[in-house]
């Protein structure tokens, strides 16, 4: 749109704008009454303006056009141009209703009673927050419609305000209104509300993750497969078949990447295809040619179709493997399936115009009216807590603490987990929990409009491992296993260690005891564990499950056994039985028997001038050069397929001279500020250039660092690995 320079300050928006995408959208909108609307607005409004400095009408002006995206109606229209003048000018929702209606007049008041709330106890407060929400959806669902969209342009515009207020904004949007969009099924403003409270809330995981969008190049990928796709579905009779193509949130993938621990490349519905179709028959038809273009990933189908969420939703997803090795998510669905998925009760709402009677959004609401007629006579605010149950939310409750704080937690928490919600020293200390005023057992789940009372014991209580069958969220089981880890220690690596023993002997893993130090400091690194007593402290508080470090244990053990039995035969062979003939290459080795070849340093190794060297003829990639005390090298010239492709090399004299040999080195220190900082400013101090960087997490507060810098010889790495040692913070540095 083009701006109009209104002052000093240029209006994003204009009311021609709006009308012309209301025109645009080709649907029966009362201009007169939206023109009506916006002289009263605009005049209501007039001095005002928005802490950025624009007049205040653009606000007003944007959430009317977000509506007209949704497909609202004109009396939503008109409602959302005048959603603030009975909040914040002299105009009355009496006035508003004498000339627009009693329906409009419902819209405003029910927005602004959303945003105008005034309470006398916290009970009050708790009860008519959840009230007011009900009583908005019950009476008119384009209430919530509206309210949402004015959300999303105040957190699109939440730049201007404070750090502290955009961040509460962004918190509460996140809790309340975005599973509130999810439940009325508008994905459209449900992604892009949690995507901008992310951006407030976390900012550097949020530009993390939009770089690895960006890096990725997605869209390419997305439109070949699109094609490809839309060609195979003309040649199958879909000849209207329609493609659309969409990135996963970037809340989405943070939810998964962050919350869930995965690697980007573990999320597999990053990137979707979507097919829109005539016919649910044609959906099952496409269906069958996508999974004979691609192949599709176990246990990755679902069929929406003919069991619908909650939200109404229907749609046949499945995930599939593309030719360039990237999995893709492929949604299938009608035209009209498409627009309850975009659109959610917005695409059921009903013109006055329109089909007459009951439909699926009547029926959704139908517990919203049910639920309020119950308390209608009923002036008990513990009345009202006690019967408000899980049904706003599914996916997700809301309880109270007696101070009034709202925790939100998934369905299914217990008592348990809303202690640790408060504070990992509530959970702790827990010997009880009083909800609505009664003890209840530990194991009591929670359910929205509770008031509960955490009872605590002395400091030194702790929790029970029990506990950990009990609770529902990650983050008690995570604050729950830190306890134990800290306070509990020594008896940790005592119970992870006899569970491990017993778990081998049962397996008929007989490690001699001579090796078993060796062999479990290898288990322990292959986990990145710094030492075994770290592994079995992990297995102790039950932050490692034994299975899934058992099938390392047998194989390391099957290679300890191979190793025994061919150590031997492997005494006599030697690096100095291949075939000798000096040939000079250009990457300061020299390699025997072969002229002009190409080089290469193998990855496994990481070879450097001062090491001993082999080098193993490769096929069609030159010679690759390896430590001679590799284990692949050692392995591999011990197999008599191979022996005849080892050859000998070793450096020039002016390897010195060479440019400089990638080294990489991984840093295991304690994660503190700025110890990255001091690790940069040593490798600069001794002039070592730094081709890349990779850093992770660890626990007990250590960190993980992969660095890959240049360096002329050993001699030279010994003395870069002995700087790094010297900082405070580090506690090893390995090649």
């Amino acid at each position: 749109m083009e701006n109009t320079q209104t002052g000093d300050v240029k209006m994003p928006i204009t009311y021609e704008d709006l009308k012309q995408s209301l025109v645009d959208s080709g649907r029966p909108y009362d201009f007169d009454m939206i023109d009506r609307a916006y002289a009263l607005a605009e005049k209501a409004h007039g001095g005002q303006r928005r802490r950025s400095g624009e007049p205040y009408i653009c606000h007003p002006l944007s959430v009317a056009s977000i509506l007209v995206e949704l497909g609202m109606d004109s009396e939503s229209i008109a409602a959302a141009l005048m959603h603030d003048v009975a909040e914040d000018t002299p105009v009355t929702v009496a006035e508003i209703k004498q000339k627009f209606g009693p329906d409009v007049a419902l819209l405003v008041d029910g927005v602004t009673k959303l945003t105008q709330i005034k309470f006398s106890n916290v009970e009050d407060r708790q009860a008519e927050n959840l009230r007011k929400m009900l009583l908005a959806m019950s009476q008119d669902v384009r209430v919530m419609i509206i309210k949402l969209c004015d959300r999303l342009h105040n957190m699109r515009t939440g730049d201007a305000w404070p750090e502290q207020k955009r961040r509460d904004k962004a918190l509460e949007t996140m809790e309340v209104y975005a599973p509130i969009a999810h439940r009325l099924g508008i994905s459209s403003i449900k992604e892009e509300l949690e995507d901008r409270s992310l951006q407030y809330l976390d900012p550097v995981g949020y530009n993390e993750i939009k770089e690895q969008l960006a890096k990725h190049r997605g869209n390419e990928f997305l439109e070949h497969v699109s094609h490809a796709i839309q060609e195979r579905l003309k040649e199958n009779g879909m000849e209207n078949a329609y493609m659309k193509r969409r990135v996963k949130s970037i809340y989405g993938i943070y939810r998964k990447t962050i919350m869930q621990k995965k690697e980007f490349d573990e999320i597999y519905d990053v990137y979707a295809v979507r097919i829109i179709l005539d016919s649910v028959a044609e959906c099952y038809n496409a269906l069958g040619v996508i999974h004979d273009m691609y192949h599709p990933l176990p246990n990755r189908f679902k069929d929406y179709i003919s069991t619908p969420k909650p939200n109404m939703y229907q749609s046949l997803h499945t995930t599939v493997i593309g030719h360039e090795g990237l999995p893709f998510e492929v949604q299938i669905r009608t035209w009209e399936m498409d627009q309850v998925a975009e659109y959610g009760v917005a695409a059921h709402w009903k013109y006055k115009a329109g089909v007459q009677g009951k439909d699926k959004l009547d029926d959704r609401l139908a517990w919203v009216r049910q639920l309020l007629e119950s308390q209608r006579d009923s002036n008990d605010v513990g009345d009202i807590l006690r019967d408000l149950k899980g049904d706003l939310l599914p996916e997700e409750v809301f309880a109270f603490t007696p101070r009034g704080d709202v925790i939100a937690l998934p369905t299914g928490a217990t008592v348990i987990d809303f202690a640790y919600a408060i504070h990992s020293a509530v959970g702790n200390r827990m010997i009880g929990a009083k909800v609505n005023s009664k003890m209840v057992p530990i194991d009591h789940k929670v359910a929205t409009g509770e008031i509960i009372e955490i009872v605590t014991g002395p400091a030194d209580k702790g929790p029970s491992r029990d506990w950990l069958k009990i609770v529902a969220t990650s983050e008690a089981k995570n604050k729950i296993r830190n306890w134990f880890k800290k306070e509990r220690r020594e008896e940790n690596i005592q119970e992870g260690r006899a569970a491990l023993e017993r778990e081998m002997r049962r397996s008929l893993v007989n490690v001699p005891p001579e090796k078993w130090d060796e062999f479990m400091s290898e288990i322990a690194r292959r986990q990145r564990m710094n030492n075994p007593d770290e592994m079995y402290a992990a297995i102790g508080y039950g932050g490692l499950q034994i299975s899934r470090i058992m099938g390392k244990i047998k194989d390391e053990y099957t290679k300890m056994r191979e190793a025994e039995a061919e150590a031997e035969a492997a005494k006599n062979f030697t690096v100095e039985d291949v075939s000798i003939h000096r040939t000079h290459t250009s990457d300061g080795v020299v390699v025997e028997g072969i002229d002009n070849c190409l080089v290469k340093f193998a990855k496994c190794c990481n070879p450097l001038p001062g090491d001993k060297i082999v080098g193993f003829i490769t096929r069609g990639y030159g010679v690759s050069i390896h430590k001679q005390d590799c284990a692949n090298a050692q392995q591999s010239m011990k197999q008599p397929e191979n022996a005849a492709r080892w050859v000998k090399a070793y450096w020039e004299d002016s390897a010195s001279a060479q440019e400089p040999f990638k080294a990489a080195l991984e840093i295991y220190a304690e994660d503190r500020d700025g110890i990255f900082g001091e690790l940069a400013m040593a490798l600069s101090d001794l002039r070592v250039p730094i081709y890349a960087v990779n850093a992770r997490q660890g626990e007990n507060d250590k960190a993980f660092m992969n660095v890959t810098v240049g360096i002329a010889n050993t001699e030279h790495l010994n003395n870069v690995v002995a700087k790094l040692r010297k900082i405070r913070g580090v506690i090893s540095v390995t090649r």
